[in-house]
């Protein structure tokens, strides 16, 4: 398993995920609230460019993405590093965000992610990260245990939206 800046290298791969996480009606790290890119060229593109804080949507900080791909050259996960926190992402969000590709999930790969991002958040400077998850993602809050993730605190969504778990992972 390796943690690599997406490429087209990967399309075919990337785009049958993308097809899975589409029939699971899941919100997804594809899309934009301005304006989601109709190729992946331009997908990439962007994503590429939020790395810099360039062409970001209002209300978004710069982060840096990496796919997780396997030893089959397959696309298995995405994750974003965000370089610093709004006061969405202090409560809700935090430094990184990560999905695993519905058929490969419950196989270690979202704890694998996680512990990969870790080195490359500190190579961008932050010292510790926060990082979130709903209350009801039980998968999840085991990845962000399993990644030495010490909880601070539980916050309320508005609406039908489930309670946030807050936890922090110390990077030094």
């Amino acid at each position: 398993m390796k943690l690599i800046v997406p490429s087209l290298k990967y399309k075919d791969s990337f785009l049958d995920a993308l097809m899975e996480f589409e029939k699971t009606k899941e919100a997804g790290f594809w899309k934009f609230p301005d304006e989601t890119p109709r190729t992946l060229e331009s997908y990439i593109e962007r994503i590429l460019n939020h790395s810099e804080g360039a062409d970001l949507p209002d209300n978004w900080v710069p982060c840096t993405s990496y796919w997780l791909i396997d030893e089959n050259n397959e696309f298995v996960g995405h994750i974003n590093i965000r370089h610093r926190l709004n006061d969405f992402l202090t409560n809700f969000g935090g430094h990184i965000g990560y999905a695993i590709r519905p058929s490969m999930r419950r196989q270690g790969h979202g704890t694998q992610i996680l512990k990969l991002a870790l080195p490359k958040a500190a190579a961008l400077g932050l010292d510790r990260i926060l990082i979130t998850c709903d209350k009801t993602n039980t998968p999840s809050l085991k990845i962000i245990e399993k990644n030495n993730g010490i909880f601070e605190n539980e916050c309320e969504q508005t609406g039908d939206l489930p309670t946030k778990l807050r936890f922090w992972i110390d990077l030094v």
